[in-house]
């Protein structure tokens, strides 16, 4: 399961659905769900699916505002992540994420046998 540390505004771009592709540092980490934490807050999502590649490779015009939706441009996004990674030139993995669906009739039983 990975585990990110995360700033306060992209974790509130996460929880609030604005941001679903997540662009970290090195190779893909295994795991279906991912957990962000930001100071105490803690914030888990789905991992639909990963690209791996250059900054430039995975981060494009057809993405780049899901992935920092204050950017205007994909320039504004590409220095956001620059600012993070400094001179960082390495391969970048995008994760896809989406927020985890709860069965909701697993904890109606659970709470009926709770009874």
């Amino acid at each position: 399961m990975p585990l990110f540390l995360t700033k306060k505004e992209a974790f509130e771009w996460l929880a609030a659905g604005k941001k679903t592709i997540d662009v970290r540092r090195g190779n893909p980490i295994l795991g279906e769900v991912a957990v962000y934490l930001s100071g105490r807050k803690v914030l888990r999502m789905r991992i639909v699916k990963r690209e791996m590649g250059r900054l430039c490779e995975v981060l494009r015009t057809d993405n780049y505002q899901i992935v920092i939706p204050s950017a205007l441009v994909l320039d504004d996004a590409l220095v956001y992540l620059q600012g993070l990674y400094g001179g960082y030139d390495g391969v970048f993995t995008a994760y896809y994420i989406e927020p985890l669906k709860i069965d909701i009739s697993c904890i109606v039983n659970f709470a009926v046998k709770l009874k």
